[in-house]
């Protein structure tokens, strides 16, 4: 069971378990991926095979972890990307996906997942991570802020985090 820092402890509901995905949650990350896609305007086009391939395949290209609340119900979900810099010897990761479903929102699982995800990262010996925002989020940017992220220069959101620093 995850154990909220103490910014996170507020109403977070501690039967919510940060696990990493398992083939069971598959059709309920499909729903939510698709949920995520429809909120920004895009039309999703990721299959069921896809999505296995994608974070439990041989070669998994995404790093997820999901919030399993009682039962088998998905509250939220992190995808994780891997990217780096090679001439500098440096790993990082791109925080693809951080939601969380309607209803369990301002729970303190936004701030769990985030919080598994920079652990992975380091464990990964990750530098440092990045994440963007739809442009018309300003309660995601102003979110990502709060744990320590640094808006970046750019036409769309972007911000970053080095792993050294803890999150606010």
């Amino acid at each position: 069971m995850f154990k909220p820092s103490a910014a996170c402890r507020g109403a977070y509901n501690m039967t919510t378990n940060i696990r990493p995905v398992q083939e069971k949650d598959l059709p309920q990350l499909h729903h939510m991926i698709c949920a995520l896609a429809a909120h920004h305007g895009d039309v999703p086009d990721i299959n069921p095979s896809h999505l296995a391939r994608d974070v439990l395949g041989r070669i998994p290209w995404f790093h997820v972890f999901v919030a399993a609340g009682e039962g088998a119900c998905l509250h939220g979900h992190t995808a994780l990307l891997p990217r780096g810099q090679l001439q500098m010897g440096i790993r990082g990761m791109d925080m693809h996906h951080l939601f969380v479903r309607e209803g369990h929102r301002g729970n303190g699982i936004g701030c769990a997942l985030h919080n598994t995800a920079i652990t992975h990262c380091k464990n990964l010996g990750c530098h440092g991570m990045t994440v963007g925002t739809h442009p018309n989020s300003a309660e995601a940017a102003a979110f990502y802020e709060r744990r320590g992220f640094i808006r970046r220069d750019g036409s769309s959101p972007r911000f970053r985090m080095t792993l050294d620093q803890p999150p606010t």
